[in-house]
């Protein structure tokens, strides 16, 4: 008897044409490299907005914040979103009102208009990421969901690495409302093709209640956490009574929340699936491991625009040297998936991706363009074995019923790794970049070294700064040293966690349930 629907889950390919599924994976895929392209393509453009619209770059921080917040409080309503109104109606609801939302920021006029729109974005940006998961594994056969997810996968390391290059070319060449522009003819796209070919494999739907007190908690705490990340460092972490508060705030918050949800009867989000040992190990290791991927991804562009003089083109381009590379081994990977046991291919994947940051701690300030950019492509040939196989097998691991929910949580935590990494690189670059600063200063013995640079023609007051600048130089590259020893150490922990799994005995797709 339970079987039918199980059988009838499993063949939800065969209601869309072969010679449509390409496409509908093309759309799909292309609609989630919108979205994460978002998260970062505002970050290089936000003096251009600020001096546009006359406000400092402190309040131009809000408009990525704003983003991120609406962003993390709605990727885990995925799966409630589905059961009540469909899978393919949410993911048309919300590409649409992504293409609206894009409009709107980009006619924007004040700052609180574009926070606002920027706030609609996030919003109706957040299922489509899930969404686009969980369409692509009703669309296309078992033995081609590896394919399928690989693609996927592709562009969610693609879109935070390419958006530094695109919206700084956008910002410096045209205007910085293009950034947002740019979004129209893709969700138009998407949601034309989207209408035609994705209506024959809706999900089924249950009008169920709505857990009001479960969104409010969910609103609260996520809120609270992503604010404290986003100006903590601004505002001196807990030395701020503000940032005390939202700590406090987003604990509470968290704990209450977690109480509820595990003992509402409909609960807005299911976290009764983190039960599943398959999908908890898989969940967590992904949030490991992109959190320290990510750090590079923040940490790099960063370092070499402020110290080694590249321009934001030119360090968006090292950095994207990860993406370009994993899209040469997408494929392999996920044709491994079918026959190879995928936590060997993710545990060797991590283990060589902290291998290839530990390269990067043997970097100095004179490091050249392919000093750089080698362990960016040695660490994108590894990606691929390590992005395909998690968001595959840890949605396999569930109830079909349940990958929609499965799908918004695993999206969750890889947002959240984002914004936590993202905060704690930030904070301890700076940390570290003090302590080192004060190391050298203790050791060096600057007046021989002044009196050698007057002989050369400098002034007194010239040598001192010519060597207050060296000190500062070393004491940014001795940080970021320090920094990836750290986020290799994250990995080889990663690394270990997968193994927590249990071996996947059934097929990666939306009929793979199991625990």
């Amino acid at each position: 008897m339970a079987s039918k629907p199980q059988s009838a889950e499993l063949q939800t390919w065969l209601m869309i044409p072969p010679s449509r599924r390409v496409l509908a994976g093309i759309v799909l895929a292309l609609s989630n490299f919108m979205v994460v392209l978002d998260l970062t393509i505002a970050n290089v453009s936000i003096p251009h907005i600020a001096g546009n619209l006359g406000i400092s770059l402190d309040q131009g921080a809000w408009i990525i914040t704003s983003y991120a917040v609406a962003e993390a409080i709605c990727v885990p309503l995925t799966g409630w979103l589905a059961q009540r109104f469909g899978a393919v109606k949410c993911f048309m609801f919300a590409m649409v009102g992504f293409g609206v939302f894009s409009l709107l920021c980009g006619m924007s006029v004040t700052l609180g208009m574009l926070v606002a729109c920027r706030i609609g974005q996030g919003i109706c940006g957040a299922p489509l990421m899930p969404m686009s998961q969980t369409l692509l594994m009703r669309v296309f056969p078992p033995e081609k969901r590896g394919m399928a997810m690989g693609l996927w996968a592709m562009t969610t390391l693609a879109g935070p690495a390419l958006g530094p290059i695109i919206g700084g070319a956008i910002s410096d060449n045209i205007s910085w409302h293009w950034i947002f522009f740019i979004n129209l003819p893709v969700a138009a796209f998407c949601a034309v093709m989207g209408y035609l070919i994705l209506r024959p494999i809706e999900t089924e739907t249950q009008r169920l209640p709505i857990d009001y007190i479960g969104l409010a908690l969910l609103v609260f705490w996520i809120g609270c956490l992503q604010i404290m990340l986003d100006i903590g460092r601004d505002h001196d972490w807990f030395g701020d009574p503000m940032i005390v508060m939202l700590a406090i705030g987003a604990f509470i918050g968290f704990c209450v929340f977690v109480i509820w949800e595990l003992t509402e009867e409909h609960p807005i989000v299911n976290l009764r699936i983190f039960a599943n040992r398959g999908f908890s190990a898989g969940v967590f290791t992904l949030a490991f491991g992109f959190g320290a991927y990510f750090a590079s991804i923040v940490l790099i562009p960063q370092w070499l625009q402020s110290t080694m003089g590249y321009t934001a083109t030119d360090a968006g381009i090292v950095t994207a040297f990860t993406a370009f590379a994993a899209m040469l081994t997408s494929q392999i990977a996920a044709r491994m998936l079918s026959w190879a046991d995928p936590r060997m291919m993710i545990s060797l994947a991590i283990v060589w991706m902290a291998l290839t940051t530990l390269m990067r701690t043997q970097w100095d300030s004179s490091a050249d363009f392919w000093t750089l950019a080698m362990p960016q492509i040695l660490q994108g040939l590894a990606m691929s074995f390590f992005m395909i196989p998690l968001t595959s097998v840890s949605l396999a691991a569930v109830k079909p019923e349940e990958v929609p929910s499965a799908a918004g949580l695993q999206n969750f935590l890889r947002t959240m790794a984002i914004a936590v990494s993202t905060s704690l690189a930030l904070t301890t670059w700076g940390n570290e970049q003090r302590v080192a600063r004060s190391e050298l200063v203790s050791k060096i013995q600057p007046d021989d070294t002044v009196r050698a640079l007057q002989s050369s023609g400098m002034s007194a007051e010239q040598g001192r700064q010519t060597i207050s600048n060296l000190v500062e130089s070393e004491a940014i590259m001795l940080s970021v040293n320090h920094l990836f020893w750290i986020t290799a150490m994250v990995l080889f922990f990663a690394a270990a966690l997968v193994w927590l799994s249990p071996k996947p005995k059934r097929a990666v797709g939306p009929g793979a349930g199991g625990h």
